[in-house]
This record gives C-alpha cells, sequence and structure tokens, in this order.
C-alpha cells in the first residue's frame, strides 16, 4: 500500500484522449455513420436493411477492437463481404466527407477550459491520440480545440508515420519521454475502455476512465475498483484523492487479432 501512495504522490503528468474526452463529437459520428451507411448501401444496390446493418456494425466492432480508424478500409472489406471490388477513389472520397462531418460537430466540453487551465498550473499535461483521417492534419487544428492548444506540452499521434496507434504502448510512452515523465509519473484519462484504458495502463500508466455525463452511448460494462470512473472533468481537480491507494492494476488481457487484412 506504501508503495502506490507513494505513486499517487509523484504524479507530474496528465495525459489526455483528444475526441470523447476533451469534446463531443457524438452526433456527428451518428450522422456520418448513418450517410455511409446508405451511401454504401445504396451503391451495392442491396436489398434487406437490418440484414446490412447487422453486418457493418459487427464489422464496425472488430476494427475498432484492433484499433482501426481507416473507414475506407473497413468499407472496402464490407464490400469483399459482398463479392464486390471496392471502389477505392469513392471510398477516400467518403471518408473524407465522413471526418469533415465529424470534425465539424465537434465542440469542447464545457468546462474542459477552465479545467485544463487549472491543471496546468500543477501538472505537465499532453496529449496522447490516434489518426482519424490517414495521418492527415493535426488534431489540434480542429476550430474545435482551437485554444486549448497552449495547454499541452507534447502532442502524439498514433497511427502516423512508423508509430503504431493506442492502445499499443509506444504512443504513451513517446508522450511521456517528450514531457520528461516515467509512467509512474503520469495519469492517462480516455473514453475508451479498450484503447485508452487497457491500453494506458499496459504501458505503466495509472488510467482514469471518463463516461461523460453529456454523451449518449452503451457504455462497456467493465469495471475494475483500481481504475477511476469520473463523468465530469472537473474531477480531476482533486486527482490525489480521485487515484486508489493501489499500485496501477495488471495490463488487460489481450484478444488476438481477428484477421482483418
Amino acid at each position: 500500500m506504501g508503495e502506490g501512495l507513494a505513486a499517487r504522490a509523484m504524479v507530474r503528468g496528465i495525459l489526455f484522449d483528444l475526441v470523447q474526452t476533451l469534446g463531443d463529437a457524438a452526433e456527428g459520428f451518428r450522422a456520418a455513420e448513418r450517410q455511409a451507411q446508405e451511401s454504401i448501401y445504396a451503391h451495392l444496390g442491396l436489398e434487406g436493411w437490418e440484414d446490412f446493418l447487422l453486418r457493418y456494425r459487427s464489422l464496425r466492432r472488430a476494427f475498432h477492437d484492433q484499433a482501426g480508424y481507416s473507414r475506407a478500409e473497413m468499407w472496402a472489406w464490407l464490400y469483399g463481404q459482398y463479392g464486390a471490388a471496392a471502389p477505392l477513389r469513392r471510398l477516400r472520397r467518403w471518408e473524407e466527407r465522413y471526418w469533415r462531418r465529424v470534425e465539424e460537430a465537434m465542440a469542447p466540453f464545457p468546462e474542459a477550459g477552465e479545467v485544463l487551465e487549472a491543471l496546468a498550473s500543477r501538472y505537465r499535461l499532453a496529449v496522447v491520440t490516434n489518426s482519424r483521417r490517414r495521418g492527415k492534419g493535426h488534431p489540434l487544428a480542429f476550430a474545435a480545440f482551437c485554444g486549448l492548444e497552449r495547454y499541452f506540452q507534447a502532442v502524439v499521434v498514433g497511427g502516423t508515420g512508423d508509430l503504431p496507434a493506442k492502445p499499443a504502448a509506444e504512443p504513451f510512452l513517446l508522450c511521456l519521454r517528450r514531457l520528461g515523465l516515467s509512467a509512474a509519473e503520469a495519469v492517462y484519462v480516455g473514453d475508451d475502455w479498450q484503447i485508452d484504458v487497457c491500453g494506458a495502463r499496459a504501458a505503466g500508466l495509472q488510467p482514469v476512465w471518463l463516461k461523460h455525463y453529456s454523451v449518449s452511448r452503451s457504455w462497456p460494462r467493465e469495471e475494475d475498483a483500481r481504475v477511476p470512473v469520473i463523468t465530469t472533468l472537473r474531477a480531476l481537480l482533486d486527482l490525489e484523492g480521485l487515484l486508489p491507494a493501489a499500485s496501477p492494476p495488471p495490463p488487460c488481457p489481450v484478444d488476438p487479432p481477428l484477421g482483418l487484412e
């Protein structure tokens, strides 16, 4: 127990996920998904909307479980399941349209600015996120996050160049090196159980799971007393009281790859 308390006392940095952690894009995702589904369904000339949705959602879940964000790749696989050649140029246009719609709907959580301002005076802050648009652009360049970038001393984007995407440990560890911190000196705040919580603690960080009160979604039922759950970023203002008195929990079990190529 003393070791855990010592780890708490040494916390010097807070790393954040971006989308659905510092800002909400849920409505944008829903609209973009619906538009993509309808476009693919019509282009394939299918009949049986409900059967199509079941197949689409199953494939999307499999890609998500492997930290896949390229919608064009996912859709190309879907075309293959229907025995159709994937129109890659068309799918890439649709992917650009998809992420534009998400970005246009994105907005920081109401408390994000004031909380980051308060935390920046006590901790080193950073962002560790995954690339969603095939590595294009800087995530904090989204209009929704203009003004927040000044609080972060490092921004790491997994899935770009040779850097794997979360939940791989490399993005977390690269960010720690840039901040000059060890894993025991930092916590990671994210909304996704597998990619954020499991990824962070596999890299040795103490995760904090954000289930923001304003986000309407079906949250996984995973529970672990050693992983604090918060519903607002304001809870981070009492970080010392929030963290468990035990050492960071062991890594989550890692599912074998599903063979999506």
